[in-house]
């Protein structure tokens, strides 16, 4: 068994070097994806959340039903915050001019993997805070379904609770547009 596995320059040596040498494509990328897919995991975890308890809770009164679905759209706005954000991202990633295996010696490199981490983290912004939004409001959307189903005026007050939860996706979609409009990636080398 040999003791270095790892001896020549094409080897990752561990994490640092993968993410190093990683093109800013591959960031910008993975910014789409993980923005687009945790917002729909947020969105499936907030209506699995008030879905469960909206049935539950409809056993005992069956009135609840149609006006409670007003949770499951909140929750599903989380999904659409992410969607709205993905084809921003995306109709930011431009491809150089000149299609080359190597980039030019005075190519705006700096400006290059600007672009790609500032769009891996604002992917990854949006997609975090929906996380968060799904969840609260599958949460709040769960509680007004069984409050309401105990008492029927708690749910406008139940409500207003979770309107300001489905506002942590909009505020996490507008930090995700902030942080991505900076974000250029040069089409060409630099004169």
């Amino acid at each position: 068994m040999a003791t270095n596995a790892c001896e020549t320059d094409f080897c990752n040596k561990g994490w640092s070097d993968v993410l190093t040498h990683m093109s800013p494509y591959g960031f910008a990328s993975f910014g789409v994806a993980f923005g687009l897919g945790l917002s729909i995991v947020g969105a499936a975890w907030g209506i699995w959340l008030t879905g469960s308890s909206l049935v539950g809770a409809a056993v005992k009164a069956p009135r609840i039903r149609s006006k409670n679905l007003i949770s499951v759209i909140f929750c599903e706005a989380t999904a659409i915050y992410g969607v709205i954000m993905a084809i921003i991202l995306t109709n930011k990633i431009k491809e150089p001019e000149e299609n080359a295996y190597y980039l030019a010696d005075n190519w705006d490199f700096n400006g290059y993997y600007y672009a790609g981490y500032g769009m891996f983290s604002a992917g990854l912004s949006v997609g975090l805070t929906n996380v968060a939004s799904g969840v609260s409001v599958g949460i709040a959307g769960s509680s007004c379904a069984i409050g309401d189903a105990q008492d029927a005026s708690l749910f406008v007050k139940i409500l207003i609770v979770e309107i300001f939860a489905s506002a942590l996706g909009i505020f996490g979609i507008i930090v995700g547009i902030i942080q991505s409009n900076a974000c250029t990636f040069p089409i060409a080398a630099l004169e």
